[in-house]
């Protein structure tokens, strides 16, 4: 076992180093500079979609509607990371690395609008008649026969980095947090959680996109409505916590109090890690989900799923690092989600760590929801339609075991995977980067024509 963990930790030490983080926010601005610049001067018309997605169109074909695709996407990625995630960035890098998030999902929004863009123009129908997209499908249709084994590749290292970073380590999170806050049994969480999730996972994804759609607005806005009382309380301490994010975004951080300080390039690598982590654009797992909603226009898929990366970043990790930042906190010693916690119960004693806990809690159950999605589509691609029951039963019955287990091994090895995502994912990107262009010129020149979805998607045959 200490080889493989000696082993696993190398290999995690490569994946997550400085050359996939090049590669990863590269991809992200050779794109944004391609597309000149259109996922950021298009945000309003993004929020705009956004809303009027909330209804299917007579004319549009798709499983569910792209609201609740955009939502189901978020259940995936607004998860621990937004609040255990950013706290580690700054413990790791000084406040300069939430200034590197916020510059990795400025990227990561032409990244993940590409990623839609591809998941949906060459998205297939499965043999219950069912739409299914994403990067393995972008691959095969896109680049054909020769690079299939690309899109085999993805699709295993998503079916399988699921089980670990999507369910059993979600669930350990929630256990444990309840467990340490509210003294629940770390066996009562799992009972619990096993049962609403094979409840909302065995129907399918209408079930899981109306259970998002009813649960991420809520559960965000809900965050941010609590973060900005945080920051409230903090208000003096705003204008400095600005200063310290840009100053030590470029300056190492000097050792104060509890913290170890760090150089401007663990700034660098913790913020666009724990960026990539939590908004997961360059992953490639949103397209799968958007690649379901109901649409005509890829164009219009890819401005609706790109403000998947702006809510989860630039709004919701924004609060948590500012509350932590404007609390003091983070020269205190403490480290993930322990170190959110500090920073809501500094600021609403007796009840921040409470309400932290409890936003946890949802935010690991959304990305249970939404990760069985992405896993399942993997195995369809794999092995065919009839992966479908069993995924879905082993998918119910690894979350108790997820929620008593010591999962240290797990979480690194899914760590692994999630991160070996990202290589087909940009890889196909670079690629098909003129495919992209394309439908973008000819859906923004009026020309919607050409951006059109095919009704005659191919059917797998497996």
């Amino acid at each position: 076992m200490e080889y493989l963990l000696n082993t696993f930790n190398g290999l995690n030490g490569i994946v997550w180093g400085a050359p996939m983080l090049v590669m990863i926010l590269g991809t992200g601005l050779f794109l944004m500079f391609l597309l000149r610049f259109i996922p950021l001067r298009k945000i309003g018309a993004g929020f705009a979609l956004l809303w009027q997605g909330r209804t299917k169109g007579d004319d549009e074909s798709g499983e569910i509607s792209p609201f609740q695709a955009l939502m189901t996407c978020l259940a995936a990625t607004v998860g621990t990371g937004n609040i255990a995630g950013v706290a580690t960035a700054i413990f790791m890098g000084g406040p300069g690395a939430l200034f590197w998030m916020w510059c990795t999902a400025l990227v990561g929004m032409a990244t993940k609008y590409s990623e839609v863009v591809l998941a949906v123009h060459y998205r297939e129908k499965d043999k219950s008649g069912e739409y299914i997209g994403g990067p393995m499908y972008a691959i095969k249709n896109g680049l054909g026969k020769r690079w299939v084994w690309l899109g085999s590749a993805f699709a295993v290292f998503g079916g399988l980095a699921g089980f670990g970073i999507g369910n059993m380590v979600q669930v350990n999170s929630m256990a444990l947090a309840l467990e340490s806050t509210l003294q629940v049994p770390t066996w009562l969480t799992g009972v619990v959680t096993t049962i609403i999730v094979a409840m909302v996972t065995l129907g399918g994804v209408k079930r899981i996109g109306k259970v998002a759609e009813a649960l991420v607005p809520f559960m965000c806005v809900a965050y941010v409505i609590c973060g900005v009382v945080v920051l409230m309380v903090n208000a003096a301490e705003i204008p400095h916590a600005f200063e310290l994010i840009f100053t030590y975004a470029f300056t190492p951080v000097a050792a104060t109090g509890g913290f170890a300080g760090s150089v401007v390039l663990m700034s660098i690598r913790y913020g666009v890690a724990r960026g990539v982590f939590s908004n997961e654009a360059g992953l490639g797992t949103a397209g799968i989900a958007q690649a379901a909603g109901t649409t005509k226009s890829a164009v219009r898929s890819g401005l609706i799923g790109m403000m998947g990366t702006f809510i989860d970043t630039l709004i919701v990790c924004s609060i948590t690092g500012l509350a932590i930042i404007t609390s003091g906190v983070w020269t205190s010693g403490q480290s993930g989600a322990a170190l959110s916690a500090a920073a809501f119960e500094a600021a609403m004693p007796g009840i921040g760590g409470v309400i932290l806990t409890i936003a946890l809690v949802i935010f690991a159950f959304t990305t249970i929801l939404g990760w069985s999605y992405y896993g399942e589509k993997c195995w369809i691609y794999l092995v065919g339609t009839k992966a479908v029951l069993p995924f879905r039963i082993v998918w119910v019955v690894a979350v108790p075991f997820g929620a008593i287990s010591q999962l240290d091994f797990a979480w690194l090895v899914a760590d692994t995977l999630n991160g070996l995502m990202a290589i087909p994912n940009l890889i196909s990107l670079l690629l098909l980067s003129p495919v992209i262009l394309h439908l973008t010129r000819e859906y923004f020149a009026g020309d919607t024509t050409a951006d059109v979805v095919p009704e005659t998607a191919n059917t797998i045959n497996n």
